[in-house]
């Protein structure tokens, strides 16, 4: 059978299920971006149903869509059904990640222009089937009706008829302005949130296909080791097992049931070839700026060197972020059923179509024979191991010819993850003698290597890499002339200089990236929040340097409208003192209370945000407690307040969680990081601090990201408030009580 959407949604009653959707024949492509049938569809009794590309990941991304479909077809939100990331369904829209599920559909394009068309469409069809001009037709419910007779009606699906509409997107189409929205707008909760409470909701983990075996891995014992020999006779006799699988320096089991591969994995005899040691990581930050480099210059004035030398009073500082790990709490899984020269496989990737070419790569199989359908997974925000253990699966599926179900043990996740990236940060900066900057110096260094998958790179990732195949190339080089167009989207450009949204004229930023020894990915808010760390961080120095009060000091160095109300409404709603910090009068032993701020403009382009930390230090012991976190944010028009405070909330206690205990850490030859012992995210019973979003509806104007902008200042404001209450600037990130304690023995 070759099976189409319109087919499959009558067989199923429009949902979708636990169901092998392998075709005999080719899986049907990815329907075309530029066609409204891709999008939408109605069925004969008015039921709508709508097609994505960008995924639900526990963001609400899958409501704040719903409305939107309801809202540009005047239909209650519950009549509405989302489908999202099937190869064989939906339209391709690359991964899901950077906070663009919103710019991507809500804007001119895609799935809200595709409402936009079929209402407009829709209103065609009935002004010539009830004979009246379109300008004189209401739609309400799913019924359009003449204005004053509404015995003249036709529903929708009586003008379709479970037909196609044939029809391309219209460019043209009018999107519906917030100050007409029913739906959108609106606080609706979450559908999904009941089966998630209460243990019903099918996550990747709960597929169940008939026939399904289970499948381990078995990763190398250290960085870079490579196969020797594989005694398979070392497991020979032991319950279910059915396969040893070797390919180049992959390695995993198949058994009929899970606890078979468990034992299976850690009984069999392996003989590793080492790989070469480790950088130190003592003295490791140190060594990134020794590396040959892939330089970029991003700003140049040309007149930096020359005003450093002549500044009134020069500040410089380096600030420092290591590796960190995504950590999802539950360890990734998927499902994988290839028999011959096709393939299904049940992946909690943020790129299904990506998944779908590169898992054809590493099986040997075209692409088209492929079908990836997405299934909810553990919380990434980034390249956690959903995408590796598809590929276990796939492997692992294909040696057996029947479906496996892989999930990652702890330590084989967090061991061989991509990790968010470390950096190091040097920030000079001159001051006139009224203390205004004059000048900004921002050099960086950040370890890279691989990445997401990609189209063709499964060597990104390190099953991939294990099968043989290679990594992104990394290649030195120098920095070539400085683009016309500043491209702020790594906020590697301090938000104060006039190249983006600042008052400072004269300023250099040169990047350096440089070869990692681990996996490097995507983490939420990558380089972001570690540049935004390093800017407010040192803002705040340049203000205490001239007295200043931080808030004030940051407002008198930006010209963005925009990003100063978010700015001037977290301080606000915070009832922030205004005063230079350190806080008068504190004590230099026992508990010390502070209060830090940070504001950025999140890619340049994607999201205005501020945050307010207060703190509470015991400088006895190095022990911060977050007290409160006000953060104020202007994505543009909100599609679900609740949706949008949802994400500043959680960024922020996300963003708790890394600038207080994440660091991955590792010896000679491994990464010791491999468990909640040894990996400090927030722990169970934590104090958790009281969370204020301050939303700010900009009604006009485009749509922008919001998933990734509080987090993003976090480990500044924090620093912030710590240098307030102590007078002890911590530059290095995370703030454990040994690195507090050593900057409070280092004050002046």
């Amino acid at each position: 059978m070759n099976l189409n959407r319109r087919d499959f949604l009558k067989a199923s009653g429009g949902l979708i299920v636990t169901f092998n959707l392998r075709a005999q024949g080719p899986v049907q492509g990815s329907p075309p971006l530029n066609q409204l049938d891709s999008w939408i569809s109605i069925a004969a009794d008015g039921s709508i149903t709508a097609y994505s590309g960008k995924e639900e990941l526990g963001q609400g991304i899958s409501t704040a869509q719903q409305q939107l479909v309801a809202e540009e077809l005047s239909v209650p939100f519950q009549r509405v059904k989302l489908i999202y990331c099937d190869t064989a369904l939906t339209p391709d829209q690359a991964h899901t990640s950077g906070s663009q599920s919103h710019p991507a559909n809500f804007n001119s394009d895609n799935l809200g222009q595709a409402g936009a068309t079929a209402r407009e469409a829709l209103f065609r069809m009935a002004s010539q089937k009830l004979g009246v001009p379109v300008d004189r037709l209401i739609a309400t419910d799913g019924v359009i009706t003449v204005k004053g007779n509404e015995s003249q009606r036709v529903t929708y699906g009586q003008l379709v008829e479970g037909k196609k509409f044939s029809l391309a997107l219209d460019p043209k189409a009018k999107r519906k302005s917030p100050s007409q929205w029913t739906v959108l707008g609106k606080p609706i909760p979450r559908p999904d949130l009941p089966q998630l409470v209460t243990g019903k909701f099918e996550f990747v983990h709960n597929v169940r296909l008939p026939g399904m075996l289970h499948g381990r891995v078995v990763r190398p014992p250290s960085i870079g080791a490579t196969v020797a020999n594989v005694d398979e006779s070392s497991v020979a006799g032991m319950p279910g097992v059915l396969k040893i699988v070797v390919k180049k320096n992959f390695i995993g089991v198949v058994t009929e049931k899970p606890w078979q591969a468990i034992q299976a994995a850690g009984k069999l005899k392996v003989a590793w070839n080492p790989g070469p040691p480790l950088p130190d990581s003592a003295t490791f930050h140190d060594s990134l700026r020794k590396l040959p480099a892939r330089d970029t210059l991003m700003v140049d004035s040309e007149d930096v060197d020359a005003k450093l030398s002549g500044g009134a009073t020069v500040l410089e500082a380096t600030y420092l972020h290591p590796y960190q790990m995504h950590g999802s709490m539950g360890s990734s899984c998927a499902v994988a059923d290839v028999q011959g020269d096709r393939a299904t496989i049940y992946s909690a990737t943020q790129a299904v179509w990506y998944q779908k070419s590169t898992s054809a790569m590493i099986l040997g199989l075209k692409p088209e024979n492929v079908h990836v359908i997405f299934r909810r997974g553990s919380g990434c925000y980034g390249v956690n191991g959903a995408d590796t253990v598809t590929y276990d699966a796939a492997i692992l599926s294909q040696a057996v010819g029947k479906p496996v179900r892989v999930q990652l043990t702890r330590k084989d996740e967090m061991a061989f993850e991509n990790y968010g990236p470390a950096y190091v940060i040097d920030q000079r900066a001159s001051l006139d003698a009224s203390g205004n900057i004059t000048t900004w110096n921002h050099e960086s260094w950040s370890p890279g290597l691989g990445n997401r998958p990609g189209t063709n790179r499964p060597g990104n990732i390190i099953t991939g890499y294990l099968l043989g195949f290679p990594p992104a190339d990394f290649a030195p080089r120098s920095s070539g002339p400085v683009s016309a167009r500043v491209n702020n989207n790594s906020n590697a450009v301090p938000s104060y200089f006039a190249a983006v949204t600042g008052v400072v004229q004269s300023g250099r930023v040169l990047t350096h990236a440089v070869e990692s020894r681990f996996f490097t990915g995507p983490l939420r808010s990558p380089a972001r929040l570690q540049n935004t760390f390093a800017h407010e961080s040192f803002m705040d120095e340049l203000a205490a340097q001239v007295k200043a009060d931080p808030v004030e000091y940051r407002l008198r160095h930006l010209r963005d409208a925009r990003l100063k109300e978010v700015l001037q409404a977290a301080a606000k709603t915070a009832n922030w003192e205004t005063r230079p910090s350190p806080k008068p009068g504190n004590r230099k032993t026992g508990l010390a209370s502070g209060r830090g701020a940070a504001s950025v403009l999140y890619e340049g382009d994607n999201g205005y945000t501020a945050l307010v930390a207060e703190i509470e230090v015991n400088q006895d012991t190095g022990k911060i407690v977050v007290k409160r976190m006000v953060a104020a944010s202007d994505v543009g028009p909100i599609s679900n307040p609740d949706g949008l405070r949802n994400q500043v909330e959680g960024g922020a206690l996300q963003g708790l969680s890394r600038c207080l205990g994440e660091e991955v850490t590792w010896d000679s030859e491994k990464i010791t990081s491999v468990d909640w012992r040894t990996y400090h995210s927030l722990p169970l019973g934590f104090a958790v601090p009281k969370i204020e979003a301050v939303l700010i509806n900009r009604t006009e104007g485009e749509v922008m990201g919001a998933g990734e902008t509080s987090i993003t200042l976090v480990a500044a404001a924090i620093g912030n408030a710590i240098f307030d209450a102590t007078g002890a600037r911590i530059r290095q990130v995370p703030f454990t009580a040994e690195r507090i304690k050593a900057a409070l023995a280092a004050r002046a």
